[in-house]
């Protein structure tokens, strides 16, 4: 994953690290900033159709016999799949940055037309750092806020060939396309600062924690504007 600080990660160095993560890219991409009343991610909850299989095996495979309270798993279109994961310690949690080192999902050709394999035998490029559990704590609860703030219960996740992103956040499961306005934007702000914090040295994630603090300040005031009752 990428850099996306607020502002916009485009504007960062490049990180040095995995050597593919399409998620990086994902993340790096500064969108048009949209008017908060005009914002509706294109998102869903619970899975897409004809994706959960696709989807469960790059999960297992990035999770490694973990257990993460929060996940956020990049599905492309097209190349090697990736995700964050945040994993609960006895003290400090386990931030990971995990890719696959070829797709997961391939097709494989055969005389009678072929067939959908799903190669989850392979290795996984990690990058893993500890996060602090209040902060880690925090976000998971502020994530969780967010995805139940911007997606109806009633709203089901839609089927897209195009990239995708898995939210798992303390059970809650939501998916679709990349949030490019309002408190998803920020959330995926927040997930760059993560991925920058994962291959980073211990003096540079404190900066990192420092803005992932700011922008979760930001975050919960958008959700406290956003479920106020009207003025008058």
């Amino acid at each position: 994953m990428s850099r996306h600080a607020l502002a916009s990660a485009s504007r960062r160095p490049r990180r040095r690290g995995l050597s593919v993560c399409a998620l990086a890219a994902l993340l790096s991409v500064a969108p048009l900033a949209q008017a908060e009343d005009d914002c509706r991610a294109a998102l869903g909850r619970g899975w897409p159709p004809a994706t959960e299989n696709h989807g469960s095996a790059v999960e297992q495979l990035l999770a490694a016999k973990a257990a993460p309270q929060l996940s956020l798993t990049y599905l492309p279109a097209r190349g090697a799949e990736s995700g964050l994961l945040l994993i609960p310690g006895d003290g400090d949690w386990t931030l990971r940055h995990a890719a696959a080192s070829e797709r997961v999902a391939a097709w494989a050709s055969s005389r009678n037309g072929g067939a959908l394999q799903l190669r989850v035998d392979q290795e996984v490029e990690n990058e893993e750092a500890p996060i602090p559990a209040p902060l880690a704590q925090r976000l998971v609860a502020s994530w969780k806020r967010a995805l139940a703030t911007i997606v109806p219960e009633d709203r089901g996740a839609e089927f897209t060939d195009k990239d995708q992103l898995l939210f798992v956040v303390d059970g809650l499961r939501v998916s679709g396309l990349r949030p490019d306005c309002g408190a998803g934007e920020l959330m995926m702000d927040q997930a760059g600062l993560l991925t920058e914090a994962s291959n980073e040295s211990a003096s540079k994630r404190e900066r990192r924690w420092r803005e992932l603090e700011e922008s979760l300040d930001e975050l919960d005031r958008r959700l406290s504007e956003a479920s106020a009752p009207p003025a008058g």
